[in-house]
C-alpha cells in the first residue's frame, strides 16, 4: 500500500535507499551500492555485528543534526562545530507486543540554552525520522 502526506502536493523523491537483508537480527544487511554491508546480531546476544536499533539511532541522529542546521539557518543562527547527538533506542515489551522508545540528546556548545532547545524543537518537526516515529514510539529531547 502507498500513502502520500498530501493528495495536493506529490512526493518529489530526494533519494532510494535499497538494502537486501538475509538472516534477519542473525544475518546480513548490504545496501545495493554496496556502501552499507554489516552483519547482523541480536542485541546483547553473541555475534559482532550491529543491530537494527543501532542501525536507526545513527540514521536518526545523523539526520536530526541535519534538521538543526536547517533550523538554525531559519533563526539566523550558526551551530557550534562540535554539534552532536547522542541517540538512544530502546527495543521494549509492551505487554506481549514490542516496541520502540528513544532519547535524543543534543549537545550545541556554547549557545544559550533557549537558543539551543528552539532549534532541537524546530529539528523535531521537520527531521524526516521525526516525524515518522510521531505519535508512534515514546520520544525525548533533551539539551545537554
Amino acid at each position: 500500500m502507498t500513502t502520500t502526506a498530501s493528495a495536493d502536493a506529490p512526493a518529489k523523491v530526494l533519494y532510494t535507499a535499497n538494502t537486501h537483508t538475509t538472516g534477519g537480527r542473525d544475518g546480513r544487511a548490504q545496501s545495493s551500492d554496496n556502501r552499507l554491508d554489516v552483519a547482523l546480531s541480536v542485541p546483547g546476544g553473541p555475534g559482532s555485528g550491529t543491530n537494527p536499533e543501532q542501525l536507526f539511532a545513527a540514521g536518526w541522529s545523523a539526520c536530526f543534526i541535519g534538521a538543526m542546521r536547517h533550523a538554525a539557518a531559519a533563526q539566523k543562527v550558526t551551530l557550534p562545530a562540535d554539534v552532536a547527538v547522542d541517540a538512544e533506542v530502546d527495543l521494549v515489551t509492551r505487554g506481549d507486543a514490542f516496541a520502540l522508545q528513544a532519547r535524543l540528546n543534543v549537545s550545541l556548545p556554547g549557545l544559550p540554552r533557549e537558543t539551543a532547545q528552539a532549534i532541537a524543537d524546530g529539528a523535531h518537526q521537520i527531521c524526516p525520522y521525526s516525524k515518522a516515529t510521531r505519535g508512534n514510539i515514546d520520544v525525548t529531547i533533551t539539551v545537554a
